[in-house]
């Protein structure tokens, strides 16, 4: 009988997993999807790459800028949204997996869904968060526009002062105290799980807002870097979404984040440099 008990938990856990890896691929999926067909902006994802890899194209045409009605308030909050999930979804699902894991473990009623429930709940929690940190870039993202730092046309810095100043931030961040000890957190499922276990839906919610806290105090710097590369240029956000995978998973992602930082400040100091 304990052996069937054994089995029967195990296969559990397995189908578990797979319910929410599943979930987890189909947000990051959808979500992708969602930016890569314009996040509905009415702009071409490929037009808006190319003109934030290559601005010189542009001299000396009119850059019209969309108004910010309550409408495009939302497609921009959404915008901010959207690629949030997409970029940090990869680099939260183990602790998401494991989360759903240690809640099946703790459970001894055995139902199926338990777990799963759980971990969509921590997951809840934990996007929230993202939203927050959207509803202030887009604020930061109007402000910016209004004063012509940024391009309202492709989404990017128009002030080689502006781009200096957030290289420079994100790196001297990223070699910061606070910068490590939120990654430190982030790199420690097992141990974050441990500290700030709670019980119950509302325990899941409040975990998951407090991964997210973290998660926004690791790399809320670097996704200020897409006002730098363009907000829309897709290659741009795959490159931090890698970046903040690895940082995150990789065996030496903490001297990662610091050889990276070295390096944004000195691709700040040469923006300042070359304008």
């Amino acid at each position: 009988m304990d052996g069937e008990a054994t089995s029967l938990t195990e296969n559990l856990l397995r189908r578990e997993r797979w319910i929410v890896f599943s979930g987890l691929t189909t947000i990051t999926v959808l979500a992708w999807i969602y930016i890569l067909t314009g996040a509905a902006t009415g702009m071409s994802i490929r037009a808006m790459t190319i003109i934030s890899l290559f601005p010189h194209r542009m001299v000396g045409m009119p850059m019209p800028s969309e108004a910010w009605t309550v409408t495009y308030w939302i497609i921009m909050l959404l915008m901010w949204w959207v690629m949030m999930i997409a970029m940090m979804t990869p680099s939260a699902a183990p602790m998401i997996l494991l989360y759903a894991r240690a809640t099946r473990h703790s459970q001894s009623n055995g139902q199926l869904g338990r777990g799963a429930a759980s971990a969509a709940t921590f997951a809840a929690g934990y996007l929230l968060v993202w939203l927050g940190f959207s509803l202030a870039a887009t604020l930061l993202q109007w402000v910016l526009e209004r004063f012509g730092a940024i391009s309202g046309m492709w989404m990017a810095s128009a002030s080689a002062g502006l781009s200096a100043a957030i290289l420079f931030a994100a790196g001297i961040y990223q070699l910061s105290p606070w910068k490590h000890r939120c990654l430190s957190h982030c790199r420690a499922p097992a141990e974050f799980l441990t500290r700030h276990r709670r019980s119950g839906r509302v325990g899941a919610l409040r975990m998951g807002i407090e991964h997210g806290a973290f998660c926004v105090g690791c790399c809320w710097v670097l996704m200020a870097l897409l006002f730098v590369g363009g907000i829309m240029n897709v290659l741009w956000i795959a490159v931090l979404a890698i970046f903040v995978l690895l940082e995150k998973v990789a065996p030496q992602g903490q001297w990662f984040a610091r050889v990276t930082g070295i390096l944004l400040v000195a691709w700040g100091a040469a923006t300042l440099v070359r304008h």
